[in-house]
């Protein structure tokens, strides 16, 4: 059996690839922004592996995961800007500066002090590259989250200094009148940008209850689709077993399969 390949062997490979005499003509026609939604679509895989306990598959999605590091770093290598060493070096560094209770003498009394003190360890990282000065509870929350992560990062933020609900019911209350208002623009024949300002309502609340609730959102969608699909294509199999596409039947007809797919899983 041949030895195990090393992240240096990795990163050997990925410099072949980018070979602009002998690589491969498409990864060495790539760029920053060609690869970059690649390297989302390979951190939600991860994701996915996880929430099926498949850890086979997750050994292959952390693989497919460091592969976009190293593409970007070959990338930044070729521009000399920085290498992977650097993004190594410099992730290495963050993690001790942020964690003086675990690298240094800091001591914290509990979570929600540590948090605290994190929050400002990033505050003065920002101050110290030069950032402009911003006093808000609400900096540095980047613009490249998506926006269901940047809305539970805001919320996050803005209760740091107690503008948040305590309890559940008052934002149970807030979602219901956020509702009903889509429904008032629906019934009005609102204009597509009142609609989807309404409906952003609704999804902020919607984030905030989540985060509320310890529910990450994102994974809760994941879920919710991995129902429907799983619900419909048992709809389609009853269907089948009648001898009628599913598209032949009727919504009402439809909802009775639906309404048995759902009774079959119990």
């Amino acid at each position: 059996m041949a030895g195990r390949y090393t992240l240096d062997d990795l990163l050997a490979i990925m410099a072949r690839l980018r070979d602009p005499v002998d690589g491969c003509p498409w990864d060495v026609q790539q760029d920053f922004a060609s690869i970059a939604p690649y390297t989302i679509e390979e951190a939600y895989e991860v994701a996915d592996a996880i929430d099926r306990a498949d850890f086979r598959d997750l050994r292959e999605e952390l693989g497919d995961l460091l592969l976009q590091v190293v593409f970007h770093a070959q990338m930044a290598s070729e521009r000399g800007l920085f290498d992977f060493g650097d993004v190594a070096h410099a992730i290495a560094d963050k993690m001790r500066r942020r964690h003086p209770h675990v690298f240094g003498e800091a001591r914290y009394a509990d979570v929600e002090e540590q948090t605290r003190a994190w929050e400002a360890i990033k505050a003065a990282e920002r101050a110290s590259r030069g950032d402009a000065h911003d006093a808000s509870a609400l900096a540095g929350i980047s613009h490249g989250l998506p926006e269901w992560k940047r809305a539970a990062k805001l919320q996050q933020r803005a209760a740091t200094v107690g503008f948040e609900w305590r309890e559940p019911g008052p934002m149970l209350d807030k979602l219901a009148e956020e509702v009903e208002e889509v429904r008032a623009e629906f019934e009005s024949g609102a204009d597509i940008d009142r609609l989807e300002d309404e409906l952003g309502d609704v999804l902020f609340v919607t984030a905030n209850l989540a985060r509320h609730a310890g529910v990450d959102f994102s994974r809760a969608l994941r879920r919710a689709n991995a129902k429907f699909e799983r619900r419909f294509r048992r709809m389609e199999a009853l269907a089948a077993m009648q001898g009628r596409p599913l598209a032949d039947l009727g919504l009402d007809a439809q909802e009775l399969l639906w309404r048995q797919a759902k009774a079959d899983e119990g």
